[in-house]
Parts: structure tokens; C-alpha cells; sequence
């Protein structure tokens, strides 16, 4: 019966208001005796209650939890004042008394644990609806955290160490003439920071500046045959060491004592005999043992033949060789008699397979090419080009037979050198974030410079170049005449052709304030016009690969260029309806098309200008670092090299 009466309570208090559940807090204050058990459930309760006002869902819940807790409390209450008013009645009462008493206990057990069920729920609930407020920096700083995660690139596996030879006839910042120079400083680096061993080996010229000369360390001497009647020479061996990479200079006066690292090919024909013969010497003398001998352009290109020859059997004879195509329009061709008399070379390499060349003459690049494992050139596009008779420069055949082995991988840029964000050579440093308005001041500091209008509205077009006609200067200097307008300036830097030189002169002087010509080679301005043109021409006609048009896209610079070669690679045409690309190009060698591509440059310059910073930003994200390519190098040095 009192079971029941429990029931009936539970049932009436579980539709009960708020007040009620108010009650029940005042009657849980006024119980004396209440267990402690009880009294941690009040307390959670009345906690739960505080928190369930937030949210009608925890509202109901607390109303509930608290009504069941009330109707136990009432029902303990009753059994208790019963038990207390009939102390002394007869057996059969007290054993139904007992029974109630126990069935009672019972649904007070039950109406605790669905409490704490309740209870559990509800702080589910509440941790499911009341979401923590973070704090907007917090949030700020873990959205770029995560950014950064995103855009860090997997950290690769360290792949097997190999040793690497670089044998080339410049390299900067000791002596430099053109990109040459530049692949011979950056790749060795590049390459030390994916596990190799790297010396880079070059002639000794009297033209490398005396600061560096000071610094050079006497590592030996001794003499070598080389001649056909016997005449031994001196090789002295200099080293500098520098950013972990290791310089071995060859020194003979007698060869590279003039004020230029090249000549002419009378005498350049000797000096790159001796040369290459006495960087193998110098490799055994110094018993340094490479996996690869890297050679680069015609005036290495008779070490892969030296090697296969004269040190078959020495300790450097196991060594692997590859050859750089940097511009096959140079190859060091003579008579034969002049280069069997300079290298004692024996006679079967002459043929025609070799370095035999229109029959009476020998190709020292071509005996390179026929003698190496591997040959490369610096971009894809151009790769297959030289396998062409308009591109081949006369090896077309000889390319396509060697096509197997051939390979083209895309130069980069050295981020120390060419970065806007450090490069204390321009006005206002900048970077990604806020190159359109840097671009702008660098833009008034250059038209102050070069004595050109001021004014930052103006489209600045750049040209950094050799002048010659290999850079498409023929187009350039048919087409100013059509682009100047008062909204145009020119601005030209480069020595080269006379007859260039002398004609760009005259358009400086006929365009006064609108264009400028700069005929020198400067390169601390060359980074001041990279920052503050708008626009760079590169239109070649051919390109192995370029590097001022990847330099433009680092500095923010839209390049217009002719689809050949590495321009073709790595410049991507920029198409209107889709709002992609980052330069703009042309295919035919015509002047009007160069004079088309320049004036879509500048219809999207003036009519729409966010969809040309767009492109400027996608320049400056494009990563045209040596990371990638010496990623592909090192795979194959590795390829030529499995053990």
C-alpha cells in the first residue's frame, strides 16, 4: 500500500511546476536526519537546476530530476513519522510493516539511480549545447598554425649520400658571363642539403676578384703530360671553401692569366684541352674519388672523353659522367689536327660517332655527348627542340640517336640572391602581402633613378639581356616605335651588338622621360628593375631556359615571353575566362605577335587591374627555388648510380 502511495506521489510531482521543485529544496533544508548520499544528491541537483536556467532543454531535465528526488524524500518522510507512532503493534502488522517498509526502500533506490541516470544525461547535454567561448586570438593563432601545416611540405626521406663533381669554366661570384655561372653557384648547394658531397672545380682566372683570391688555400702542384709531342704543363690546385661546398680552382698563367675568361677560340680551343685533362689529374692528385662527374657546356665537354680513355684505370676510372646542355649553339669546334695535337687523344675517338664532325673538323661537345651515361639539358621543352634540324645547331641526329639518355630537367633561382622580402638592393623590400603597394614605390624610385617620369600610373616595361639576336632584340627593336604612348615607359639594361647598343640609345634619346637605355652590366640595378617594372619582355628566339623570367615572377613581375624552350616551361599563358595563368606569350618569331602579347599585358594592366594583381600574387607563390630541381638531379645521380 505505501508502495503504491509512492507511486501515486512520484506520478502527481513529475507534472508539477517549478515551484515545486522549489519546495523541495526548502523540505530538503528542514530534514534533520537525511543520509549523506541524500544530501551529495541535493546539492548536485540544486547545482544541475543553476545550470538547466541556460537552456529549456536542460530546464525540463533539472524539473524532472528534482520532482522524483521530492517524491522520495516525502515518501522516507511518511515511513518514518509511522514507524515512530506505532512502536508496539502485533507481529503480523509489524511484518507487513516490514514489507512495505522494504518494497519502499526498494523504490527509493530506484528513484536515486534514475536521479543519477538523469543526472549523467543531462551533462551530456549540456556539454553538447553550451559550446566553451575560445578566445579569438587563440582561434586566430591555431587557423594560421594550421595554415602553416598545410603549406610545409612532408619532410622527405634522406636518400643515400653520393659524391659529385662539378666541372664547368665559371661559376659565381667568382666569375660569371651568364647563366653558366649561376647553375654552378646554386645547384651544389642545393644539392648539400639532399646528402651529397659536392666539389665544384673551375680555372683559376686572373679576372676573379682579389677578395676571393686571398682566401684560397694552396692544396698542391704537380705537372702532366698533354700535348701530342709530350710538353707537360703545371697544374696548381687552390681551394675555398664556402657555404659547404668545396672550390678547386686549376692554376696555369699561361692559360687563364688574360682579363677575360673567354677569348677567342684560338686560344680557348687549348685552354679547355689543358682544362679538362687537369681537373681529372687534379681529382686523383687530391684522391678524391666522385660517383658522378657532372660536366657542364663545350669547355668540359672532353672530360667524359679523357675519362673513358687516359683514366680508365685510375682510381677515378669507376666514375659515373653526365653533361649539361646550357646552349648548344656553342660547341668548340676546330680542325682536327689543331685538337688531336692538344689532347694526344688517340685516334679512334675521331669518327664520326664521336667528335668527327662535317668530316674535317672536331666537336669537343659532341665527343662529350657520345662518351657520357647521362646527358641533360636545363628545361623539358627544350630537350626536345635540340633534337629538331631549326634548333639542333647541326647535332639533331646525333641527339636523336642519344635520345635514350637524354633528359630535361628546369633551373631555379637562388632565394639568398633573389628575394624581395631581404634583397637590401631596392627601395622598399616587400613580400606576397603587400607587393601591390611596394611595387608601386620601388616603380617611383626606379623613375627617379633612370631620370624617367614620375608616376606611378605608368606601365613599366623591363628588358635585362645580352643584346643579341639570340634574345629576340631584332622583334624588341622593330616594335618600340608601336608601343610608346603616354602611358608606356621602357626601360633597358644589357651589353651586346653594337648595332643594338647604338639603336637603343637612339630611342632613349628620341624618347625622352619614356624610355631609358642602360647599356652596362649592372647587377645591383638589375634588382632595382626587377622590383619596380611591371611587365619584363624576354621574347627569344631561343631559350634553353632563362632565369630573368623566373627572377621577374619571384619579384612580382609579369613576364612576356615566346613559347620556346624554358620560357615555354615555366611561364604559364594567362587566359581571361578562366583567370589563371601568370605571363603572357606568343609562338611565331613575328613582331606583331610580341606587339599583341604586349598590348594584352597592358588592356589587362589598365582595364583590369585586380585580376592583374591576381596574377602578380600567383607570381610570387610559384616556388621557382633550386629545391625541385635538385630534387631531380639527385634521383638521377641515384639512377646512374644503383648499387
Amino acid at each position: 500500500m505505501a508502495a503504491k502511495k509512492t507511486k501515486d506521489t512520484i506520478a502527481e510531482q513529475t507534472t508539477a511546476e517549478k515551484t515545486t521543485a522549489v519546495e523541495a529544496v526548502t523540505e530538503e533544508k528542514a530534514a534533520p536526519k537525511k543520509t549523506a548520499e541524500k544530501k551529495t544528491t541535493a546539492k548536485k541537483t540544486t547545482a544541475k537546476k543553476t545550470t538547466a536556467k541556460e537552456t529549456t532543454a536542460k530546464e525540463t531535465t533539472a524539473k524532472e530530476t528534482t520532482t522524483k528526488k521530492t517524491a522520495a524524500k516525502k515518501t522516507t518522510a511518511k515511513k518514518t513519522t509511522a514507524k515512530k507512532a506505532a512502536p508496539k503493534k502485533a507481529p503480523a502488522k509489524k511484518a507487513a510493516a516490514e514489507e512495505v517498509a522494504a518494497v519502499e526502500t526498494v523504490a527509493v533506490k530506484a528513484a536515486v539511480e534514475e536521479t543519477a541516470a538523469v543526472e549523467a544525461a543531462a551533462v551530456e547535454a549540456a556539454a553538447v549545447e553550451v559550446a566553451p567561448v575560445e578566445n579569438p586570438v587563440e582561434a586566430a593563432a591555431d587557423e594560421i598554425l594550421a595554415a602553416a601545416k598545410e603549406q610545409a611540405p612532408a619532410q622527405e626521406p634522406e636518400t643515400p649520400r653520393r659524391s659529385i663533381a662539378f666541372i664547368g669554366s665559371e661559376c659565381y661570384p667568382f666569375v660569371k658571363t651568364g647563366g653558366l655561372g649561376d647553375v654552378m653557384y646554386s645547384l651544389p648547394k642545393a644539392l648539400i642539403k639532399r646528402n651529397c658531397d659536392v666539389k665544384v672545380i673551375i680555372p683559376r682566372y686572373k679576372c676573379i676578384p682579389q677578395k676571393y683570391q686571398e682566401k684560397m688555400v694552396y692544396r698542391g702542384s704537380f705537372y702532366m703530360d698533354l700535348t701530342s709531342d709530350g710538353r707537360q704543363y703545371y697544374v696548381g690546385i687552390m681551394e675555398y671553401v664556402w657555404d659547404g661546398v668545396v672550390y678547386d680552382f686549376i692554376d696555369n698563367e699561361e692559360f687563364f692569366g688574360g682579363d677575360k675568361p673567354y677569348t677567342n677560340l684560338i686560344d680557348d680551343i687549348p685552354k679547355y684541352c689543358y682544362f679538362s685533362k687537369a681537373a681529372l689529374a687534379a681529382l686523383n692528385f687530391m684522391n678524391w674519388q666522385p660517383n658522378i662527374i657532372h660536366c657542364h657546356d663545350w669547355q668540359a665537354g672532353l672530360v667524359p672523353v679523357y675519362l673513358r680513355t687516359f683514366f680508365q684505370d685510375t682510381p677515378i676510372g669507376n666514375a659515373k659522367t653526365m653533361i649539361t646542355i646550357h646552349n648548344l649553339r656553342f660547341q668548340g669546334i676546330y680542325n682536327i689536327k689543331t685538337i688531336q695535337y692538344w689532347t694526344n687523344l688517340p685516334d679512334y675517338v675521331f669518327n664520326k660517332d664521336a667528335l668527327t664532325q662535317n668530316w674535317l673538323d672536331a666537336n669537343m661537345f659532341k665527343g662529350g655527348l657520345t662518351y657520357s651515361n647521362m646527358i641533360t639539358t636545363v628545361s623539358n621543352t627544350y630537350a626536345g627542340e635540340i633534337q629538331t634540324y631549326e634548333y639542333g645547331e647541326g647535332l639533331a641526329d646525333h641527339l636523336r640517336y642519344h635520345s635514350g639518355k637524354l633528359r630535361g630537367i628546369v633551373n631555379g633561382i637562388d632565394y639568398d640572391i633573389w628575394n624581395p622580402a631581404t634583397d637590401k638592393l631596392i627601395a622598399a623590400p616587400y613580400s606576397n602581402e603587400d607587393v601591390i603597394a611596394k611595387k608601386k614605390e620601388n616603380k617611383l624610385a626606379l623613375q627617379k633613378e633612370l631620370g624617367l617620369e614620375e608616376n606611378e600610373d605608368k606601365f613599366v616595361i623591363g628588358l635585362i639581356s645580352r643584346l643579341t639576336n639570340q634574345k629576340g632584340l631584332d622583334l624588341v627593336n622593330a616594335c618600340i616605335p608601336q608601343i610608346m604612348d603616354p602611358f608606356t615607359q621602357v626601360v633597358i639594361l644589357g651589353t651586346g651588338d653594337p648595332g643594338y647598343e647604338n639603336s637603343f640609345r637612339y630611342y632613349e634619346n628620341e624618347y625622352k622621360g619614356q624610355l631609358a637605355a642602360c647599356i652596362q652590366y649592372d647587377e645591383a640595378r638589375s634588382h632595382r628593375i626587377y622590383a619596380g617594372v611591371d611587365a619584363l619582355l624576354v621574347p627569344s628566339q631561343f631559350e634553353p631556359c632563362g632565369l630573368t623570367q623566373l627572377i621577374a615572377m619571384h619579384y612580382g613581375t609579369v613576364p612576356i615571353v615566346r613559347e620556346t624552350g624554358g620560357l615555354k616551361d615555366t611561364v604559364e599563358p594567362y587566359n581571361m575566362y578562366a583567370d589563371c595563368g601568370n605571363g603572357f606569350t606568343f609562338d611565331r618569331y613575328e613582331t606583331g605577335l610580341l606587339y599583341d602579347a604586349i598590348n594584352r599585358a597592358k588592356t589587362l594592366y589598365f582595364e583590369h587591374r585586380y585580376n592583374w594583381d591576381e596574377m602578380v600574387h600567383r607570381d610570387m607563390a610559384k616556388n621557382v627555388s633550386w629545391d625541385n630541381s635538385a630534387k631531380q638531379y639527385k634521383d638521377l645521380y641515384l639512377e646512374l648510380t644503383a648499387w
